[in-house]
This record gives structure tokens, sequence and C-alpha cells, in this order.
């Protein structure tokens, strides 16, 4: 486990949240975690996983963090202050005693299930069900863990829209510094939406 881009110089306390980037499967969340990065906040990463065509600026992913099903949650003791992506199926193995700052990214469905195929392409796979069956599965997975997530009193949820993030960063990167609480350089984040890295556009009237 590493950690990169600390570029806060006090120690986190104990009481401090830890800040979880989720959402569905190519939502936005790499790019999140690099923006936070660039803002200078700690992200936790082990870098199994390195960028790639699809991920050109890397995927900051943590592969302990899959585990947290199993109850291998004992890495998150060190996570008071930092950032971690966690996919949004293991939000709720999140244990109950620690205090979240949630940012969780939400995108167009066929946005998401255009670049997932693009991915599985480039990596000789296809995929296991239908676009429609897969759509479903998305809308009923989201219409279940966002009523979740508000309800928790642990957590503190903020919803960014992918699309919009891409059209107007700016409004939007206020909102995530704002809501974190934390001294983050919002220039240096709004160097991250890349609209030469949004591949996969739904045209709308």
């Amino acid at each position: 486990m590493s950690q990169l881009f600390s570029a806060f110089t006090k120690k986190a306390s104990a009481n401090e949240p830890i800040i979880v980037v989720s959402g569905l499967p190519r939502s936005g969340t790499s790019m999140m975690m690099k923006m936070l990065a660039e803002g200078g906040l700690p992200v936790i990463t082990d870098e199994i996983r390195r960028a790639d065509d699809d991920n050109p600026n890397g995927y900051f992913e943590l592969e302990v963090a899959r585990q947290l099903k199993e109850g291998n949650f004992m890495w998150l003791k060190e996570m008071n202050g930092k950032a971690v992506k966690v996919i949004s199926a293991l939000l709720e193995y999140l244990p109950k005693d620690y205090q979240y700052k949630i940012i969780f990214m939400e995108r167009d469905s066929k946005e998401m299930l255009a670049s997932q195929k693009k991915m599985l392409d480039h990596r000789g796979q296809t995929p296991k069900i239908s676009d429609e069956e897969m759509e479903q599965q998305f809308r009923q997975h989201l219409a279940a863990i966002k009523p979740w997530l508000v309800r928790q009193p642990n957590m503190d949820v903020l919803f960014v829209n992918y699309n919009e993030l891409m059209a107007q960063p700016g409004p939007l990167c206020e909102q995530i510094v704002n809501f974190l609480k934390l001294p983050l350089n919002q220039s240096q984040m709004l160097s991250v939406p890349d609209n030469r890295l949004y591949r996969n556009r739904v045209e709308r009237d």
C-alpha cells in the first residue's frame, strides 16, 4: 500500500473522516481520485493495476479494499484524512465505527456501458450479459444504494455527476472542496478533467 501526493504536512487525527470515492464501473472514480491527488489530498493506492489506454491517468485502486466483504478492514486504521477508492457494491461492508465522507460518482448509464464494453474488448473479453440487463442492474443498484447512503449516520455523501463535471468543472470542484472542508488546490484539480479522454459520449437533444 502506497501513499501518493501527500501535500499536507499535518498528521491526520483519528477523528478525521476517511474519504471514499465510489460509484459504478466507468463512472469517473479514477478521474476523481486524480483530482483529489492533484489538489493535495493523500490518496492511497497499491498501484497494482497500472495505467493503460482505457485509463491513461491510472486507476488509483487498492486491492485490499476489495476484501471488505470478507471482513478485511484493519487497513482502515491508517486511512483517516486520506482518500481511497471503494466500489459501490462494497460500501455496505465499511465498518460502522469510522466516519466517512463519500464522493459518489454518477454518469449516464449508456456511456458507462459503452466504456465498459470498449475496455472488455481491449482485453479480448466479451460481456456476460446484454446491455439491457446490465443497465437494469445499474438502475436497481443505484435505487438501493443511494437512499441507503443518506440514511447512514457515519456517512456524509456528495453525489457528483461525471457529465456535469466534464461540462462545467469549476462549480462542482468548488462544491467538492467545500464538502471535504480541506484546503485543496482547486486550480490543480481543474487541470484533470480532459475532454480528450471523454471518449464515450451519448448524444443529447
